[in-house]
């Protein structure tokens, strides 16, 4: 049992706001939400909180192409991303924008923290430009030929061919994605934040428990080749905030998006009277801080994020939890080859919580690649978690309602199989808090192998059969029940959607962690009906 309670603040990525949700965030906020139902089931002070990142070029050409102002189509996307993500069981505590007035101010206020810290610093810079748009272009947004292997059609910063990287202007007949014209290179003053001057305080926290051993490897090879400043500005025209005492000069999309955690937390203290926005952002905050994240953003959160932070004299992320990518049918998601997925596409055809079991069946606390298997997704579901798991409740909760109007029995025989359940919930707490969830499953399955094996050698519809209701069924019964229970309450932050069909089935409040100790006995249920079905075939050929 929890014995202090923790005050945490748990975020995601800022899912950005100029497209559909993917199963790549989605295995990013189940991840998450799967930890925060635990530290919340526990009793833990836990507020999970998110938000749309939703500035940048991007934001504003596909806003022009969609006839709307960028606000009103962040607003729009922002309301179809939270749509889908909610359909998915994630509980925000609060989802935002990081287009508001409490990021800007932050915004402004971290800027001039880090300008009184000597940590920013101007210069001249060669970009790209494009004469009939007026407007720099970053790098993505000029296309032309590779210099090293010749592709055609290859980005300004990247050949998708060979790999190599450059600057734009080293493209052959290079084009403005925008407009097709020859894009000039023009100078223009930047103002950058001052990496290097952090490096030693940023090894120091790297190379403590805040982040994985291969993220500190990982994250090394950027001191190996030396920390270089970061441009944090944007010319006009540019969707963002103005920066504090400058013309035409925006906040880069990368600086104000992390700061929409602090922002989105900030709103949220807006609305619950006691809780203290600095208690949490303070230097010496006592609080707990945790971001989700995918392995593609890691260095924005594990160099120039926590940078941020120390410079402006804020806390730092307790831990940063990175995953891999989803990847379908062991190839990386394509819009060409079809196996490229959309959180609505996925719930167009199937239950959500079938993911959600699915991707804490591959969930280990590591960064290596989630691979959505259709066979293996539709064995696991169909095999472990209808036949085994809520098999259990399916095959002995009949008994209770046909001949003991749905009563429980007064007492539990065969203890020690209950004990051994209970016993348990030590180990499994451990493996949610480490966000090894596949062991958790891995448990969970293996003591539903028990109870059905016992339940198999009780043989209760022998039972029924030759004595009717007799009160070694119930006490059969009513233990197959119990174990169930337990199984729920390991499960409920997983999948909370089954998780309150079983609450409503059994007549009882939201399950707690602490509930696993005291069995339901001489308690009323609800007449069985099934839970979840299993998938069809026929279901995954047609979401395919």
């Amino acid at each position: 049992m929890n014995k202090t309670t923790r005050t945490q603040i748990v975020t995601t990525a800022l899912p950005y706001a100029n497209g559909a949700i993917h199963l790549g965030y989605i295995l990013e906020a189940i991840e998450a939400d799967i930890w925060v139902n635990f530290q919340k089931m526990r009793g833990n002070e836990c507020y999970f909180i998110a938000g749309s990142d939703a500035h940048g070029t991007p934001i504003m050409i596909q806003a022009e192409k969609h006839g709307l102002t960028p606000e009103a189509f962040i607003a729009k996307i922002a309301h179809e991303q939270l749509a889908d993500i909610e359909q998915f069981g994630i509980k925000f505590d609060n989802f935002y924008t990081t287009h508001s007035p409490e990021n800007e101010q932050l915004a402004g206020d971290i800027y001039h923290r880090l300008q009184k810290a000597g940590a920013i610093i101007r210069k001249t810079i060669h970009q790209a430009y494009d004469p009939v748009k007026n407007m720099f272009l970053p790098d993505r947004y000029v296309k032309g030929t590779c210099p090293r292997c010749k592709s055609v059609d290859q980005y300004g910063d990247n050949c998708e061919a060979c790999g190599a990287t450059y600057a734009s202007s080293e493209l052959i007949d290079p084009k403005s994605v925008l407009s097709g014209a020859t894009p000039e290179t023009r100078a223009t003053e930047h103002l950058f934040f001052d990496l290097p001057q952090y490096a030693d305080k940023l090894k120091q926290w790297l190379s403590g428990p805040h982040v994985a051993k291969e993220i500190q490897n990982k994250m090394q090879e950027w001191f190996d080749v030396g920390l270089q400043t970061w441009d944090i500005s944007r010319d006009a025209p540019y969707f963002g905030f103005e920066i504090p005492g400058e013309k035409d000069k925006y906040f880069y999309v990368w600086l104000d998006a992390p700061i929409g955690y602090m922002a989105s937390f900030k709103n949220f203290c807006a609305k619950k009277p006691g809780l203290d926005y600095d208690a949490f952002w303070k230097q010496d905050s006592k609080t707990e801080l945790y971001h989700f994240i995918g392995k593609d953003i890691m260095y924005f959160h594990t160099l120039f994020w926590p940078a941020v932070l120390m410079a402006s004299q804020h806390r730092l992320p307790n831990q940063v939890f990175v995953h891999g990518f989803v990847t379908v049918n062991g190839e990386k998601m394509s819009k060409s080859r079809g196996t490229f997925i959309t959180a609505k596409q996925y719930l167009e055809k199937l239950n959500p919580e079938y993911l959600r079991y699915y991707f804490a069946a591959k969930l280990n606390g590591g960064i290596e690649d989630i691979d959505l298997n259709f066979k293996d997704f539709m064995q696991r579901v169909n095999s472990d978690l209808i036949g085994k798991i809520i098999n259990i409740a399916a095959r002995t909760a009949s008994f209770i309602g046909k001949f003991f109007d749905n009563q429980l029995a007064a007492q539990l025989t065969h203890k020690e199989l209950w004990e051994l359940f209970v016993n348990k919930q030590s180990e499994i707490a451990d493996y949610y808090e480490t966000r090894d969830y596949a062991r958790v499953l891995r448990e969970v399955t293996a003591l539903a192998d028990k109870a059905n094996e016992w339940i198999a050698e009780r043989k209760p519809w022998q039972m029924a059969k030759e004595h009717g209701g007799s009160e070694e069924l119930k006490e059969v019964a009513t233990l197959a029940l119990n174990l169930f229970r337990i199984l729920i309450i390991y499960l409920k932050p997983v999948l909370p959607k089954l998780a309150l069909s079983v609450e409503d089935f059994l007549q009882i409040a939201p399950l707690q962690w602490n509930d696993i100790n005291t069995p339901l006995l001489a308690h009323t249920v609800k007449p069985f009906t099934a839970l979840m079905t299993r998938i069809e075939e026929n279901q995954i050929a047609e979401w395919i």
